[in-house]
C-alpha cells in the first residue's frame, strides 16, 4: 500500500479516516434508529440499510472525485453555482419540492430524497476558491469591486437557502467563504464590516422566523421550558450525563427510546455520548481532528493556489459542520439542524462529503512544482 500511495501521491490518511467515520456512522445509525424503525417500518434495520445504499453510492462519488483532475471543477465553477441555484429554486415550487415540518429543502428521487443545499455548499466552495486563486491579490489589496463581486453571487444562493428555510447550511457556507477571504488577506476594515453585516443579517433571519427566536431563547436557558422549546437540548444533556466515562453500552441507550428527537440524524452525537461515554465522544473528536490535520496538510502541499484554497474550503466544509453539530448537542450553540458529517443518517450530506473527500485525494496527487534555481 505504501508503494502504491507513494507512486500515486495519494494521502493515505484521508480515505482511512473517512472510512472509519462512515463505519462508526453505520453502527450508530443502527443503534440510534432501531426503536423508531421497528415502530414505524417493523424492522430495526430500515434506516441502517438505507444508509448502506447511500454509502455504496457515496463510494462511487469518492472514486469519481479522486479520478477527475480537480482543475476541471475550476472551469465548471460558474456552472455549478448556477445549477445549485436552479435546484434550490425548484425545491421552493409547491408540488415539486418536498415539505417537512414547514421547510422545503428536498427533492424526491425514486423513493429517496436529495437536498440541493448540499450541492450549493460544494458549488460555493469551488467558486470562491476559483475566484480567489485568480483575483486574491485584488481582494488582499482592498479593491471593493473584487471583494463584493463574488459575495453578491454567493449571496443570491444563500438567499434561496434561507427562503427554504435552512439557516444551518447558510451559516456553514458563510463560515467557509469568510474563512477563505480571511486567509486570502482581506483587509481588517472589510472583515469588520462584513462581520457586522453578517451579524445583522443573522439577527434579521432570527427575527423574521419566530421558531428561530424560540430556539435562541431555549439555547440560553433550556431548563426554562424542558418539555417544550428546550426539550431536545435537555434530552441531549441527559444522554451525555447518563453515559459517564465509558457509556451504558452500545445499543443500551435509553434516550433514543422516543425521548431524544432526531436521534439518528442531528443528535446522533448525543447517542454516542450515552452509549460509548466520554471515551467514545473523544475518540470521535480525535477522528475529526485528524481529518482536519490531513486536510490542512493537503492544502499546504497543493501544487497551485486553486488547489490550496479548494482543499482548505472542503476541509472546513466538513470540520466546521462537525463542530456546529457537536456544539448544538452539548448546548454551546443554538440548534441549526445540521447533521454530523459521515456519521448522521442522510444521503445528500454523505454523498457530497464523500465526493469532497475524493476531490481532496485528487489534490493530494498533484505534487508541489519545484522552483527553478536561479542561474
Amino acid at each position: 500500500m505504501n508503494a502504491l500511495t507513494h507512486r500515486l501521491r495519494l494521502d493515505p490518511w484521508i480515505p482511512l479516516l473517512t472510512l472509519m467515520l462512515v463505519a462508526v456512522g453505520l453502527v450508530m445509525i443502527y443503534s440510534a434508529s432501531g426503536p423508531r424503525a421497528q415502530a414505524t417500518y417493523d424492522s430495526t434495520w430500515h434506516f441502517a440499510l438505507r444508509q448502506g445504499v447511500w454509502v455504496g453510492l457515496g463510494m462511487m462519488f469518492l472514486l469519481l472525485g479522486t479520478a477527475v483532475n480537480y482543475h476541471h471543477w475550476q472551469r465548471l465553477a460558474p456552472v455549478l453555482l448556477v445549477l445549485s441555484a436552479i435546484l434550490l429554486a425548484i425545491t421552493l415550487v409547491p408540488g415539486i419540492g418536498l415539505s417537512v415540518n414547514g421547510a422545503r429543502r428536498w427533492l424526491g428521487l425514486g423513493g429517496f430524497t436529495i437536498q440541493p443545499s448540499e450541492l450549493a455548499k460544494f458549488a460555493c466552495a469551488v467558486y470562491i476558491s476559483s475566484y480567489l486563486s485568480r483575483y486574491g491579490h485584488l481582494v488582499a489589496a482592498g479593491v471593493s469591486g473584487a471583494i463584493f463581486r463574488p459575495l453578491l453571487l454567493i449571496g443570491g444562493v444563500l438567499g434561496l437557502i434561507l427562503v427554504e428555510p435552512d439557516l444551518g447550511n447558510a451559516v456553514a457556507i458563510c463560515a467557509v467563504v469568510g474563512s477563505l477571504l480571511f486567509v486570502s488577506g482581506l483587509p481588517w476594515l472589510y472583515i469588520g464590516g462584513l462581520s457586522g453585516l453578517g451579524a445583522a443579517a443573522l439577527a434579521g433571519a432570527v427575527y423574521l422566523e419566530p421558531y428561530r427566536l424560540t430556539r435562541l431563547i431555549s439555547f440560553l436557558d433550556p431548563w426554562a421550558d424542558p418539555t417544550g422549546s428546550g426539550f431536545q437540548v435537555v434530552q441531549s444533556f441527559l444522554a451525555f450525563g447518563s453515559g459517564g466515562l465509558t457509556g451504558v453500552g452500545l445499543g443500551e441507550g435509553r434516550q433514543k427510546l422516543f425521548y431524544l428527537p432526531e436521534a439518528h440524524t442531528d443528535f446522533i452525537f448525543s447517542v454516542v455520548g450515552e452509549e460509548l461515554g466520554l471515551i467514545g465522544t473523544l475518540a470521535l473528536l480525535a477522528l475529526f481532528a485528524l481529518f482536519a490535520w490531513r486536510g490542512l496538510a493537503i492544502s499546504r502541499a497543493a501544487g497551485d493556489s486553486f488547489g490550496r484554497y479548494l482543499a482548505l474550503a472542503l476541509t472546513l466544509m466538513v470540520i466546521l459542520q462537525a463542530l456546529i453539530n457537536m456544539g448544538v448537542t452539548v448546548g454551546t450553540l443554538p440548534n441549526k439542524g445540521l447533521p454530523l458529517p459521515f456519521v448522521s443518517y442522510g444521503g445528500s450530506s454523505l454523498l457530497l462529503n464523500l465526493f469532497a473527500v475524493g476531490v481532496l485525494m485528487n489534490i493530494s496527487r498533484t505534487p508541489t512544482p519545484r522552483r527553478r534555481r536561479k542561474p
